[in-house]
């Protein structure tokens, strides 16, 4: 049973990573600040280590040092020293539903590759070993198998095509000429993948999939015209054209248009994305939880639908 810590103890460790939220923070102070909270708690309280805290919230912490925002050391020590630590990730407990080894090697590596880009975690050793765990969990098709159980990927769980380009990109951050032959293998899935949602449009932009590896522009043109399709006038994005929007399908999908400013209507697109994200935010500096079905109650879901927003909001940027 996991470890309760006195909440008194708790309230403490938590104000020294970072203080409270202001309110004239920008959207992305405040969302720092509360990761830099919740990062630490769970291993605080349980004495364990998740996928949500210390795998996709951490990864924005991570990018936000690796930008040079003052993300206080503390707020990522123990993060830092579980990642650096490969060989004991198979020996984690305590993280409930979300205990599917293959897809906490994937989260845990993609969050060391974020450390070692940003300078809190050094050894690239470390990261060279679980590359080469992550190599061995892909498919003989290319693909990575991760919550095959939903139709649409989650901001925890990502479906097998988020996830497989969460892989891709942490092997290639790894050693991109040691992993060679598992990304020529991850990209041809990928330019195999049929665009039928918001998520899988996204995924398309981000991995440039395209039907040419050279610069084919059919598969590129059919995934933008279904973001564009897809927005809601209030600006954001759910997980499929018809859907209402959600924080976790915005993030991704304005991460995967800041690589295509250069396409007619999209700066456009993205100012309102991000409106929509920023409208969205708690004052706490969260996003509720986006969820598969919508509407349900899942901290897991909260902790990494925050990252993903987060993230695009650092990426982001309107002039």
């Amino acid at each position: 049973m996991p470890r309760v810590i006195p909440g008194g103890l708790i309230l403490a460790i938590v104000a020294t990573f970072s203080g409270p939220v202001r309110a004239g923070d920008s959207p992305e102070e405040k969302a720092l600040a509360y990761l830099a909270r919740e990062v630490p708690r769970w291993s605080a309280e349980n004495r364990c280590f998740s996928c949500h805290n210390n795998g996709d919230a951490a990864r924005a912490l991570y990018e936000a040092v690796r930008l040079g925002r003052p993300i206080k050391a503390e707020a990522t020590a123990d993060t830092d020293r579980w990642l650096a630590r490969p060989e004991g990730w198979e020996k984690n407990g305590g993280d409930g539903p979300f205990s599917d080894k293959a897809l906490a090697r994937l989260q845990f590596a993609s969050a060391l590759a974020s450390a070692v880009e940003s300078g809190r975690v050094r050894d690239r050793d470390a990261l060279a070993l679980a590359a080469t765990r992550l190599a061995d969990d892909q498919a003989d098709d290319g693909s990575w198998k991760v919550d095959d159980q939903d139709r649409v990927g989650s901001p925890a769980t990502y479906g097998r095509p988020l996830g497989t380009w969460i892989a891709r990109e942490t092997l290639r951050i790894a050693d991109r000429d040691r992993f060679f032959a598992p990304i020529d293998r991850a990209d041809a899935w990928l330019r195999r993948l049929p665009i039928a949602n918001i998520l899988d449009a996204s995924t398309v932009l981000l991995a440039k999939a395209y039907d040419d590896p050279a610069g084919g522009l059919e598969r590129r043109t059919r995934a933008l015209d279904l973001l564009r399709q897809g927005q809601s006038p209030e600006g954001g994005w759910g997980p499929f054209a018809t859907s209402p929007p959600e924080a976790f399908d915005t993030a991704l999908a304005l991460l995967a248009l800041d690589g295509h400013r250069d396409r007619p209507g999209v700066a456009g697109m993205i100012a309102r994305g991000r409106s929509f994200l920023v409208d969205a935010q708690q004052p706490d500096g969260s996003w509720a939880e986006t969820t598969r079905p919508a509407g349900a109650e899942s901290y897991a879901q909260r902790l990494s639908t925050t990252g993903w927003a987060t993230l695009a909001l650092l990426k982001v940027k309107v002039p």
